[in-house]
């Protein structure tokens, strides 16, 4: 009895460890990473982690996330939809898990706003439905989730631009779906300003809003606090170099 008490210990001693290193180890070395804008590897190590611990939420919530944003940077439409599925994989995993968990539905809204960028007019106005819900769920469970309000932001911006065939299918789907606001997504896009203005591209979308309604000091307000913030994540300079662009014109 002993023995098998003693082997059953170091199996799971084994399981959360990888040469040497236990998954909250790992973890931190992959937000270090990150940190570091080294995304790719991050990843890597993330996934190390679900498969030592397939039910980590930390490594489920990150995965997801980096995967949508390794998505959207890539040009090669295979790879995008692959890193769209993942993510949505990896938000689903996470909300079994922990369905009121402020981080889990953020990554859902995230990983379906983004598949929704590449769907077809059926799937996009399907997808609209859940991004919004995810997103407000993200908010009641953490009122102050301020890239959740980026979410909404962006959309009310989606909303408002669709196109004919999206709307018709919306209406035959739904009855339609709730209109976007411009002001709305401004006020979203101020609220995610105001509880982490470290975020560069949500200064870009505020900034094409502030455009869009013809407010155009407060757009170049936006812009030129854009172009001075701090790269936090790996995209970061080329939203900035797209807010110097816009400002140029504008000045």
């Amino acid at each position: 009895m002993l023995n098998k008490a003693l082997l059953l210990a170091f199996l799971l001693f084994v399981k959360g460890t990888v040469f040497g290193q236990t998954a909250d180890e790992m973890i931190d070395q992959a937000k270090t990473l990150e940190k570091q804008m080294k995304e790719a590897p991050a990843l890597s190590l993330y996934k190390d982690v679900l498969k030592m611990q397939p039910d980590n939420l930390t490594a489920l919530v990150a995965a997801s996330e980096i995967c949508s944003r390794e998505g959207y940077r890539t040009t090669d439409k295979a790879e995008r939809l692959k890193d769209y599925t993942d993510a949505k994989s990896y938000a689903e995993q996470a909300i079994r898990l922990a369905p009121e968990n402020a981080d889990a539905n953020y990554v859902m809204a995230m990983a379906m706003g983004r598949q929704a960028l590449i769907a077809g007019a059926k799937e996009k106005v399907t997808a609209a439905r859940e991004v919004k819900r995810y997103a407000e769920l993200a908010i009641k469970f953490n009122p102050n989730y301020a890239k959740a309000f980026y979410i909404l932001g962006k959309w009310n911006i989606e909303m408002l631009n669709l196109s004919t065939l999206e709307k018709t299918a919306a209406k035959l789907l739904f009855g339609g779906l709730p209109e976007g606001s411009l002001q709305v997504a401004i006020d979203n896009y101020e609220k995610c300003r105001k509880l982490d203005p470290s975020i560069v591209l949500n200064y870009l979308d505020l900034a094409k809003a502030y455009k869009q309604n013809e407010e155009q000091d407060k757009c170049i307000e936006v812009l030129k606090k854009a172009v001075g913030l701090r790269n936090i994540y790996l995209d970061d300079e080329n939203y900035k170099a797209e807010c110097k662009k816009m400002l140029d014109e504008l000045q």
